[in-house]
C-alpha cells in the first residue's frame, strides 16, 4: 500500500513540476556588453519580469558586441527573441543602407518594437571654476572625449558643428578617468553619452563642482538628434533645465513572438518600471511618450496592451 501511495505521489509532484515548467516563457534578450550601463539594465528588466510575473518569465541576458549585431541575430533568431537597438538602425536594416547595405534580408521586415528603454544621453560636462557657461567658451579649453565609443564620436561631430574644431585641446586620457583628472583640473571638463542620471555625471558633481551645457535649438537642430531635457536637480549643483540631445533606444523583437507573449513582456515591463525606478534613476526617464520614438511596427501583443491602457499609438506603428 505505501509503494503504491509513494507512486502516486511521486507521479504527482512530476506532473506539478512539468506543469510549472510549462507554464514558464522563457525570453533571451540581447543587450550589449556587460560593462555597459545596458547589460545593467538588462539584468534590471530580468529581475523585474520575474518578479511581476510571479516567475512565469524568465529572461536570460545575453552579452552582444552592440546594436548592430542585435539586430543582424534578428534575421537568424526565432521565438523569443527580444533585443535593443536605436530604431534608426532598424530603418537602415529595413532599408539596406549604410552598415546594412549588401547584407539585406527580408526577416528585417518582421522587426516589431515592444517597449522603449532609457535614451543614450549625452553630456557636456565642465567644472564650474572654468568660466565655461557655453559652447563658444570650450575654445581654448582641454575636454576629455575618449574614443571609439558612441559618445566620442557624437562629441567630435558636435565640436565641429559648432566651430570648435582644432580650437579645443582634446586630452589623450581614458574616459574612466575622466572624474579624477577633473579634480586634479588636468581638464576643463569631459563629453560622455550614457541614460541620465549618468553614474560618471552625478560623480563629479558630487565630488567638484560642475556645470552640464546645454544646446540651443539651433545646435540641435544641427545634431539631427533627438531633443531632450534633463530636468533640474539631476545632478548636484546643476539647478536649471539642461537641454541636449539622445539616441533613443528600444526593445524589440519579431513577428516570430506570439501575441500573448509580447502582451505580457510588455505588461510587465511596465508594471514594473517605477520600482525599478526606484532602484535605478535612469528608469524615471522612461514614459510612454517615448514611443514615438519608434520606427515602423509596434508588436501587437503590445499593441494590445497599449490600446488596453489608453496610449496613443499613430497608424504608423500599428
Amino acid at each position: 500500500m505505501n509503494r503504491i501511495c509513494t507512486i502516486f505521489l511521486t507521479a504527482f509532484v512530476l506532473l506539478g513540476s512539468w506543469q510549472s515548467a510549462a507554464a514558464e516563457t522563457r525570453v533571451s534578450y540581447k543587450s550589449a556588453k556587460t560593462t555597459s550601463s545596458y547589460y545593467q539594465m538588462g539584468v534590471q528588466i530580468a529581475e523585474a519580469m520575474k518578479k511581476g510575473s510571479n516567475g512565469n518569465i524568465i529572461v536570460t541576458v545575453e552579452e552582444s558586441q552592440g546594436s548592430v549585431q542585435n539586430v543582424m541575430e534578428a534575421a537568424q533568431r526565432g521565438g523569443n527573441y527580444v533585443f535593443t537597438t536605436p530604431p534608426v538602425l532598424v530603418k537602415l536594416a529595413q532599408g539596406g543602407k549604410a552598415m546594412f547595405k549588401g547584407k539585406e534580408n527580408p526577416k528585417f521586415a518582421e522587426i516589431r518594437a515592444l517597449f522603449p528603454i532609457p535614451s543614450l544621453t549625452m553630456h557636456f560636462v565642465v567644472r564650474s571654476d572654468a568660466g565655461i557657461n557655453e559652447f563658444a567658451d570650450l575654445e581654448g579649453k582641454t575636454i576629455l572625449i575618449g574614443k571609439g565609443s558612441f559618445g566620442a564620436k557624437e562629441g567630435a561631430k558636435y565640436l565641429k558643428l559648432f566651430g570648435l574644431e582644432g580650437k579645443v585641446t582634446l586630452a589623450s586620457i581614458e574616459l574612466d578617468n575622466a572624474v579624477p583628472a577633473m579634480k586634479n583640473k588636468q581638464i576643463d571638463g569631459f563629453v560622455t553619452a550614457g541614460s541620465y542620471p549618468a553614474p560618471n555625471v552625478i560623480e563629479a558633481s558630487a565630488s567638484t563642482g560642475v556645470k552640464v551645457l546645454s544646446l540651443s535649438d539651433d545646435q540641435v537642430k544641427q545634431t539631427k538628434r533627438t531633443r531632450l531635457v534633463i530636468p533640474a536637480g539631476t545632478y548636484a549643483g546643476v539647478d536649471t533645465d539642461v537641454v541636449t540631445t539622445s539616441l533613443p533606444v528600444v526593445a524589440h523583437t519579431t513577428t516570430s513572438m506570439d501575441d500573448e507573449t509580447a502582451y505580457q513582456l510588455t505588461k510587465t515591463y511596465w508594471s514594473q518600471k517605477s520600482a525599478m525606478g526606484s532602484n535605478a534613476a535612469w528608469w524615471n526617464a522612461v514614459s510612454d511618450e517615448l514611443l514615438g520614438n519608434v520606427y515602423g511596427k509596434i508588436h501587437a501583443g503590445a499593441l494590445r496592451y497599449y490600446d488596453e491602457m489608453g496610449v496613443s499609438i499613430p497608424d504608423a506603428n500599428r
